[in-house]
């Protein structure tokens, strides 16, 4: 059975949906738009300003799409290639996604990537290449892709703790090229713990609104 959102606006203004059969938000309350920009633009996708060849993203969780339109207008404004591919189970409604609103003139940018065929990878501009897939983060293992950059943006540990175990992040350092990047905005001590049992470097950074700390985990340049 489909998983059941409404939509709802956070405390600065833009849109989360409401997984209402987990009661869990895909964004924060207290500001989608400014938790998805700290997280994981602020703290993951500007490492790589400078990067001359294209950088290659891995999100666990499409969701609402704004970690991937945020992503979208980054390419645009830094000229640097970015290829996306997000991982979601349960896509979002198209009749709802058409409603959301996270910033001015952000409708045509996330009606292209919703309006997107699934499955199927294709260049929504210049700079921007995107995929999303309907399936399992499994999957992932099998396709013989390497990321620079992983957005972890499953719902909380509390809510899907079968997305933060030993097993799911040994394949995103599996899957990360060596120097890659994972985001997260989940800082619980057990979850940095797990990271660290697979190889990673994990940072401690300040969280965004109303959230002290979130998790950047760094693959060593020498694996």
């Amino acid at each position: 059975m489909p998983a059941t959102v409404q939509i709802f606006q956070t405390a600065d203004g833009s849109h989360s949906l409401l997984r209402t059969d987990l009661g869990e938000p895909y964004h924060s309350r207290h500001g989608a738009l400014t938790e998805s920009k700290h997280v994981f633009i602020r703290h993951g996708l500007d490492m790589f300003r400078r990067q001359e060849s294209r950088v290659n993203i891995l999100e666990l969780g499409f969701g609402s799409g704004l970690n991937a339109l945020l992503s979208l207008d980054w390419s645009r404004e830094n000229a640097v290639k970015v290829g996306y591919c997000g991982y979601e189970c349960h896509p979002v409604p198209i009749e709802m996604a058409a409603i959301l609103h996270f910033f001015a003139g952000c409708e045509d940018g996330l009606g292209g990537l919703h309006r997107a065929p699934w499955g199927q990878r294709v260049l929504l501009e210049p700079f921007f290449e995107f995929e999303k897939r309907n399936a399992g983060i499994e999957d992932v293992r099998n396709t013989g892709e390497r990321f620079d950059l992983v957005y972890f943006d499953a719902f909380a540990p509390s809510v899907q703790p079968e997305l933060w175990t030993l097993s799911v992040f040994t394949l995103m350092f599996e899957v990360l090229r060596p120097g890659g990047v994972l985001v997260t905005y989940c800082a619980k001590g057990d979850v940095r713990r797990t990271m660290q049992a697979c190889g990673f470097a994990v940072e401690r950074l300040p969280g965004p609104p109303r959230k002290r700390e979130m998790l950047r985990a760094l693959k060593p340049h020498s694996i």
